[in-house]
């Protein structure tokens, strides 16, 4: 609800309030807060939410903790309304001041990220609903009678809700009221979500997950910044433990929030959560709808929301009392924000706890490489959790050699991996084949001319989705159906698939295994959430006997019955130039292989690969998680790279090659002078074009200690304007390298 000021109350203020003015941050695309009147009748204080107009337009702005200045009432312009919302804590502004510095984003982009739309900040539209007054009508009909019976079986219904389940109109209803047989009730005066009870149902843990839980819960009774690495095997039993910090947080009367990479497709956890707690917790994630998310905001800023899972995002709400942040999976890749305002999540949280005076747990089971070395060094803590929880074993793993254990002609899985599945299907349990491939095949050509099918927006070829007869790009959406001939040299049935993806590996084992319940988990061939979250279900319940995926199955599943698990392709990840490569492929691998065998039966997972020698998957193979990080730290030690040094890419794009090309070069020109910093490029990006615009990257390298994103201002500051639709995206801290 917004406080309107009328047309005579802004014009008094314009003549009369000289003086009371204040800075204002608008939620839009800029650096700096503007000065506006306060009117008559209006006060305002740092941190309120405010509609200003800007231009021809009035948006969203918070009263910023700025001196105005001396401005001439004349110039001025003045405040429209004030927010019927609780204003933003100091330190939620500080850390949007923080982020906006490190980051380099506008100001008003990183504000926009808490304030998110009016629909939020609205104030909610009255919602009546019915219940039983004690009186049994006068005259009984059908349709009243089913309204009777089914107000037996809920006490409060919403008058729309009891209508349609009973079958009748909404007059029927309106009778039942008239006649006193019915009362009104205010719906709005439910909780926004259920309060969670922190002793409701303590779970039964180990002695380890107990000590762990223990050191956890103290860091929450410091009431002090403090940063923790909850580092356990897949099946350890982290999220019960990190359960119990929460659990202390809330007896302290204080808000807890879980970050997760996947938030919308983790229903597993939500219910553990309302099994521990007796109450689920609130959700934030795009697949919350507009209503839920605004209540969720507000319910969040005045306190009577307690703990909030949500994705990347969920870190920019405006908790009223924020305790502590748990960012599980903290190494995925998905916490990285790459558009609009650039920054990783999992960095943010611990900069919010450190402005915010309480702890940050950052939960994986293949921590990241800057996480792992920041243990090493102390400054974060670190608990390690090395065994599953209730004496599981780990899989046992093969790497199969493709050179000697080679699929049939036009096959992709290995005889071993197939009798392996086969096996699995006789006793009952379930196999996990991988492929971090969407679609059918990555290529598709003619095997007369050569013609290869390309995105005319993207340097890249656009991939075979055969299920829907679509040749489609993965980054900008092209796509075009699937035609009976080449279109260069017109030769008819002369199109064939190179390669595999998720597509073709079930047509594999479809083939292979007829009688089999067969599953596909990859993002574009299951639509919504919805859908997603009963598929992932169904799959946990048994009720299918091979399931194929995509990076969508390495999300902390929890599948009972799977005790094969077969990686396909385990080398594609380790051939492009990505300095993370070797660790992004020793993450997902050994986050896939952890699907299997967390029940405590048998389990083996198979890798397919012609490098079985490369040492990270030999890493993976002997369970030495230990190898992996010190020949990984002593890699990045010795070439001065993150965590031991840092990276700022800078991305310049046009419609132009040339133009793209000329503007790098003179904006490396323009780079300051530094000891401690070296300038890479100006090159093509490996995706050189995307959506029509040509991309040429720069990268500038420099150690640990210095302050990277003031050098980079200042390199901005001394650079030439972008014009004729140049842009320049500044990323600190990058972790794509395409």
């Amino acid at each position: 609800m917004i406080r309107r000021i009328n047309a005579d109350q802004r014009e008094r203020g314009a003549k009369q309030m000289s003086s009371g003015t204040v800075c204002v941050q608008c939620a839009v695309a800029v650096d700096a807060a503007y000065t506006y009147l306060v009117p008559d009748g209006l006060s305002l204080s740092a941190g309120d939410i405010v509609v200003v107009p800007l231009g021809p337009r009035k948006v969203l702005g918070c009263v910023w903790n700025e001196d105005p200045g001396e401005v001439s009432a004349s110039k001025l312009r003045a405040v429209e309304g004030l927010v019927d919302v609780p204003p933003l804590r100091k330190n939620l502004m500080d850390f949007v001041d923080w982020v906006s510095r490190y980051t380099l984003s506008e100001r008003g982009m990183v504000l926009k990220m808490v304030l998110r739309s009016s629909d939020v900040l609205a104030a909610e539209k009255p919602v009546t609903g019915v219940s039983w007054a004690g009186l049994v009508p006068e005259r009984m009909t059908p349709g009243r009678e089913r309204v009777m019976e089914k107000l037996g079986e809920q006490a409060v219904w919403p008058k729309s809700a009891l209508a349609d389940v009973a079958g009748v109109s909404a007059a029927v209803v309106d009778g039942l009221v008239s006649a006193g047989v019915l009362e009104k009730v205010d719906l709005n005066l439910r909780p926004v979500i259920e309060q969670p009870d922190a002793d409701h149902a303590i779970n039964d843990l180990s002695e380890a997950q107990r000590a762990a839980a223990d050191k956890l819960a103290e860091t929450v009774r410091d009431q002090s910044f403090a940063v923790t690495l909850l580092d356990g095997v897949t099946g350890s039993g982290k999220t019960e433990v990190y359960f119990e910090a929460i659990a202390e947080t809330l007896k302290a009367g204080k808000q807890a929030l879980v970050l997760l990479p996947e938030i919308a497709l983790t229903q597993d956890l939500l219910q553990r959560f309302a099994r521990r707690f007796g109450a689920a917790p609130g959700e934030w994630h795009s697949g919350v709808s507009g209503r839920a998310r605004a209540r969720v905001w507000q319910g969040v800023a005045r306190g009577e929301v307690q703990v909030v899972c949500g994705a990347r995002s969920a870190l920019f709400l405006p908790f009223a009392d924020l305790g502590m942040i748990v960012v599980d999976e903290e190494h995925d890749p998905a916490f990285k924000q790459e558009d609009r305002a650039t920054y990783h999540a999992r960095d943010m949280a611990v900069k919010r706890g450190h402005i915010g005076g309480f702890p940050v747990i950052l939960s994986s089971a293949t921590p990241s490489v800057e996480s792992r070395a920041n243990a090493d060094a102390g400054r974060y803590g670190r608990i390690s959790l090395p065994e599953r929880f209730g004496g599981a074993a780990m899989p046992d793993i093969d790497l199969l050699d493709m050179r000697q254990d080679a699929p049939e002609s036009g096959r992709f899985l290995a005889p071993r991996l197939v009798e392996a599945i086969s096996k699995a299907c006789e006793a009952g349990q379930q196999s996990l084949v991988f492929l971090n491939r969407r679609g059918y095949a990555p290529l598709t050509l003619c095997r007369r001319c050569g013609f290869r099918f390309e995105c005319p927006n993207c340097t890249a070829w656009l991939v075979e989705h055969r299920f829907r007869n679509k040749l489609l790009c993965h980054h900008c959406g092209f796509e075009k159906p699937v035609p009976p001939a080449c279109p260069s040299c017109e030769a008819p049935d002369s199109l064939v698939a190179c390669g595999p993806g998720v597509e073709r590996i079930a047509e594999e084992l479809v083939d292979r295994f007829p009688d089999q319940r067969i599953a596909v988990l990859s993002s574009d061939l299951v639509p919504g959430v919805k859908a997603m979250r009963t598929l992932l279900a169904e799959i946990a319940r048994g009720h299918a006997d091979i399931v194929i995926g995509t990076q969508l199955v390495a999300k902390g599943h929890n599948f009972p019955l799977m005790s094969v698990v077969g990686v396909v392709d385990a080398d594609v990840a380790l051939q492009n130039a990505d300095p993370r490569a070797a660790e992004r492929t020793f993450q997902i691998l050994s986050q896939v292989v952890g699907r299997a065998g967390r029940a405590g039966n048998a389990a083996h997972a198979y890798i397919q690969t012609y490098v079985p020698e490369n040492p990270v998957l030999q890493a993976i193979a002997a369970g030495d998680r230990e190898a992996f990080y010190e020949r990984e730290l002593d890699v990045r030690r010795k070439a001065g790279m993150p965590p031991f040094g840092r990276l700022a890419a800078l991305i310049v794009s046009a419609r132009e090659r040339d133009l793209a090309n000329q503007y790098a070069r003179a904006l490396k020109h323009a780079a300051p002078g530094a000891d401690h910093v070296d300038v890479l490029g100006p090159a093509e990006a490996p995706i050189a074009m995307i959506r029509g615009r040509y991309r040429v990257r720069l990268l500038a390298h420099s150690t640990r200690a210095f302050d990277l994103s003031d050098w980079v201002r200042q390199w901005l500051s001394r650079a030439p304007k972008p014009t004729g639709g140049l842009r320049v995206q500044v990323d600190i801290d990058p972790v794509s390298f395409l």
